[in-house]
C-alpha cells in the first residue's frame, strides 16, 4: 500500500475564513494532511464542514485566509495543469460529443490537441466507452455521463486528482458499480486521488486512508488507516476489518464537536 510522502501534496496549517454579512464565518481551522504518490486518500465529514473549500484550495481556486498547499515541492497559488478535477455532476457540455468533452482540458489549457486525440480514445476505452465517442451526454445515462467527467479529469495527465463526490447524484447499484470501475481506474493509471464522500462504507472500500473532518470549522479529527487487500471486491464489504473501521468511523461523528485528536 503506499504511503503518505510529504514530497507529493501536503497541507500545512490551512484556515480560510469568508466574510459574511453576518460577520467572519471560518470554514477550515489548522488542517493539515499529506497525500502520497499514487495514493487514494478519502476525506469525510459531515454535511457543510468545509470539505469543498479544501479541494477548492488544492485546485488553486481559492486562496487560503493561513497556511499553505504543496504539490510537487510548489505551494499552490493558483491554478495548475498538473491538478485534475472531478465534479459531483459531470458537467459535460451538451452540444459536444463525449469525444469533444474529453477533450476540453486540453483545448483550455492549450495543448496540442494532435497529440492528446489518442490518449482521450484511450480513456474513453479505460473508462468503458470506446463505442460512445460520437454520442452526446442526452445520450448517455448518469453512470456514463460521469465517466466521461473522469476521463476528462485525466486527459492532460495530471499528478493528483480531486473528486468532489462525484457518485452522489447516482442509485445505490450504479454508486457500487462506479466505486468498483473507479478503483480498477486509479489501479491503472496510479495517480494520487483525494475523494470527497459522505459516505463511510464508500470511503472504506475506496481509499487507502479516510481523513475525518470536524463539523464546521473543520480540522482533522482523526486519519485512519485503511488495511485491507486490493483488488477491493463486493465481498470485501462484509470482510470483518471492514466493518471495524466502517464502524470506528461512525463513532467518530457520535462524538461532540472537536473533540477528536488534532
Amino acid at each position: 500500500m503506499p504511503q503518505a510522502s510529504p514530497d507529493h501534496l501536503s497541507i500545512h496549517g490551512l484556515q480560510v475564513v469568508y466574510r459574511t454579512s453576518q460577520g467572519p464565518l471560518t470554514a477550515l481551522e489548522d488542517v493539515t494532511m499529506n497525500v502520497g504518490e499514487s495514493e487514494f486518500v478519502a476525506v469525510l465529514g459531515p454535511s457543510g464542514c468545509g470539505k469543498s473549500t479544501l479541494l477548492q484550495i488544492v485546485s488553486g481556486l481559492l486562496a487560503p485566509s493561513s497556511g499553505r498547499a504543496m504539490l510537487g515541492g510548489k505551494e499552490i497559488k493558483g491554478p495548475r495543469p498538473d491538478v485534475g478535477i472531478v465534479f459531483q455532476q459531470p458537467t459535460l457540455l451538451p452540444w459536444k460529443t463525449v469525444l469533444e468533452n474529453v477533450m476540453v482540458p486540453v483545448r483550455v489549457l492549450r495543448l496540442p490537441e494532435e497529440e492528446y486525440l489518442e490518449r482521450a480514445r484511450s480513456l474513453l476505452h479505460l473508462v468503458g466507452l470506446s463505442n460512445f465517442e460520437k454520442h452526446y451526454p442526452r445520450e448517455l445515462s448518469g453512470g456514463m455521463q460521469q465517466r466521461v467527467g473522469i476521463a476528462r479529469g485525466l486527459i492532460h495527465n495530471p499528478s493528483v486528482i480531486l473528486m468532489d463526490e462525484p457518485f452522489a447524484a447516482l442509485d445505490a447499484m450504479t454508486r457500487e458499480h462506479m466505486s468498483m470501475e473507479l478503483q480498477t481506474l486509479w489501479m491503472e493509471a496510479r495517480k494520487s486521488i483525494v475523494f470527497i464522500t459522505h459516505s463511510i462504507p464508500e470511503a472504506v472500500f475506496l481509499a487507502d486512508r479516510v481523513v475525518v473532518l470536524t463539523e464546521r470549522p473543520a480540522r482533522v479529527q482523526e486519519i485512519v488507516e485503511v488495511p485491507l487487500p486490493r483488488p477491493r471486491v463486493i465481498e470485501t464489504m462484509g470482510d470483518p476489518v471492514f466493518a471495524g473501521i466502517a464502524n470506528h468511523l461512525r463513532s467518530l461523528f457520535s462524538r461532540p464537536a472537536h473533540s477528536g485528536k488534532r
